[in-house]
């Protein structure tokens, strides 16, 4: 029994079936998901199908799912008056921010579903976690799409907003936590200003930073076993 963590698969259906078969994930291991499911690559809606198919999967929210929720609803609806008429400002904006964040394919793929299937969808990223917390082999682990932002020693995990966890980026210059490790997604470690090794997983500080790329060109899909500590990959020159 094993416990996996992932992340930013962002429709990359492909390598994500391929780290699967990688891991070897077992019936009685768990994988965590730390978000972006959705968006810039070809199937996200084919990634977020297989999950919802698979009952050792736990589910972390992302920004893109929170995009994706503010819209899907909307967009599922029959267009009639009554639906232009919710067309309101606040759901244009949200629209374009999701639009200029990679919707397409997951629109895309979403409009094929019938209306059942929609709303089966739209249900399950709704009981997304925001955050977890595990012990694993004397190791504690706070997992969260993509930090904490506006950090503070003296906050609680409850007392950071949606916003600081979903969107706000991970400082790795700073420990959080002495003896916590905070696993994040988020941002690519191709990103990571003085990241020895862009493309793989980070590891700075008690800080783990999983994302590394996938929809990158020449990007990978990482995974780790808190268990063990092992790295797995699949990707341009895994």
């Amino acid at each position: 029994m094993a416990t996996y963590a992932i992340s930013d698969i962002h429709g990359e259906y492909d390598k994500f079936i391929e780290l699967l078969n990688i891991i070897n994930l077992k019936e009685e291991d768990t994988l965590y998901v730390l978000g972006d499911i959705l968006d810039r690559g070809p199937y996200p809606i084919k990634v977020l199908k297989k999950l919802m198919g698979m009952p050792n999967v736990i589910c972390i929210v992302g920004n893109h799912e929170i995009m994706a929720l503010e819209c899907l609803e909307f967009l599922s609806k029959e267009i009639t008056d009554t639906s232009l008429e919710e067309l309101d400002k606040e759901m244009l904006e949200n629209l374009v921010t999701w639009q200029y964040n990679g919707s397409s394919t997951t629109i895309k793929e979403f409009k094929e579903l019938d209306k059942e299937s929609r709303i089966d969808v739209i249900e399950y990223i709704k009981d997304f976690l925001v955050y977890d917390k595990l012990t694993i082999e004397g190791r504690k682990f706070l997992l969260v799409h993509a930090g904490l932002g506006n950090f503070s020693p003296d906050k609680d995990i409850e007392d950071y907003s949606l916003h600081d966890l979903v969107w706000k980026r991970a400082d790795y210059n700073v420990q959080y936590f002495d003896d916590v490790y905070v696993i994040s997604g988020h941002t690519p470690t191709q990103t990571i200003e003085g990241n020895p090794n862009p493309g793989f997983i980070y590891k700075n500080n008690n800080h783990i930073a999983i994302d590394c790329g996938a929809h990158y060109p020449g990007g990978r899909l990482a995974a780790i076993c808190l268990d063990t500590m092992e790295e797995f990959y699949v990707g341009t020159g895994c």
